[in-house]
């Protein structure tokens, strides 16, 4: 296998078990009501004009559907998609290679485009605008530059991390689009949708259960779903019962508002081992093992979003629904409002 066909094709091979579950058309695709209609728009017009979509950007938390709505909007465009990540492109002639190798109108979808190496980035600004590519040839006093043409193509990339790009890249995608966690209702659906794909009976009480314990995202809500499945085809009938579910999410750790170990370490060390807060973030990090880009991308943003922790110019700080979690006498902080 050839070196650009294994970069553009990491990805897909780490995400080949949850492809079946992942709806092909805008029209199945649950959630982001607003991002949906826009795209919708956007395919449309970009069809008829037979030209092809303006390069996109989806940023927000993982898990939430940023590879998918990459697919589907290949998919709606009836054109090939190829997929890699930001750390996969270690020079410029990685990216020229799987540049080159696109046909016209196609999608080069990137995931962590935030990691892309800087001189990649800037090989990729003329493709992004002119689509073309200059590629130094030679060393010293024979380097010459080698101009080659590209087919119009849309890049999609995809981030957790929107403050770390670079202005010159942001500034080269025409439709910037920011994910939002799911609602109750949505999850609900997607769970529903899962058993289906899975052929399992699930009981609704279970359904509700699951979705209000998959903290807003997609991939925790199927992930649960699949965990909880081999609990019901062990200890039950293969029912996916509201019993069953408890019993499942209760060894798994995952509490009534969806947190789960890691997150309670996380709440415990800001509270017990810095009295609260304010701490930052390299320190509590290091209190529980974890990388603090990991804690920033992966556990923060929900926990913010609902009101366990809030962020001060001293540090991170636990309020009351934290203490309330883990049963621990909450006394007001000194940098609370």
């Amino acid at each position: 296998m050839k070196k650009e066909d294994r970069i553009v094709t990491s990805l897909m091979l780490k995400e080949d078990e949850e492809k079946t579950l992942r709806p092909q058309r805008l029209t199945e695709y649950i959630g982001q009501k607003d991002i949906k209609e826009m795209l919708d728009i956007y395919i449309k017009a970009a069809t008829k004009r037979s030209e092809t979509i303006d390069h996109i950007l989806f940023y927000g938390p993982p898990g939430l559907g940023k590879t998918t709505l990459a697919q589907i909007v290949a998919n709606e465009m009836n054109v090939s998609i190829k997929i890699t990540s930001g750390p996969a492109i270690e020079r410029s002639g990685d990216l020229a290679a799987i540049l080159t190798s696109l046909n016209p109108g196609d999608v080069l979808f990137i995931d962590e485009i935030h990691r892309l190496p800087r001189i990649v980035e800037e090989v990729l600004y003329a493709a992004m605008e002119d689509y073309v590519i200059d590629i130094l040839i030679g060393k010293d006093a024979q380097t010459r530059s080698i101009r080659i043409d590209l087919p119009p193509f849309t890049l999609i990339g995809a981030t957790t991390r929107f403050g770390d790009l670079s202005a010159p890249l942001r500034e080269r995608f025409g439709v910037v689009m920011r994910l939002g966690f799911y609602n109750q209702d949505e999850l609900s659906q997607i769970v529903r949708r899962t058993a289906g794909v899975y052929e399992t009976v699930i009981a609704e009480k279970a359904v509700i259960e699951l979705a209000k314990r998959s903290r807003g995202t997609p991939r925790i809500a199927n992930r649960l779903f699949r965990r909880v499945r081999d609990f019901a085809e062990i200890i039950g009938d293969g029912k996916i019962t509201l019993k069953v579910t408890n019993h499942a999410l209760g060894k798994l750790g995952i509490s009534d508002s969806g947190l789960d170990h890691t997150d309670k370490r996380y709440l415990k060390a800001i509270i017990e081992k810095f009295d609260g807060g304010p701490v930052g973030i390299e320190s509590v990090s290091a209190s529980i093992g974890e990388e603090p880009t990991t804690v920033e991308d992966v556990y923060e943003p929900y926990l913010l979003q609902e009101g366990f922790i809030k962020r001060t110019a001293r540090g991170r700080v636990a309020l009351e629904k934290s203490y309330q979690l883990l049963n621990i006498k909450y006394f007001k902080g000194l940098f609370e409002e």
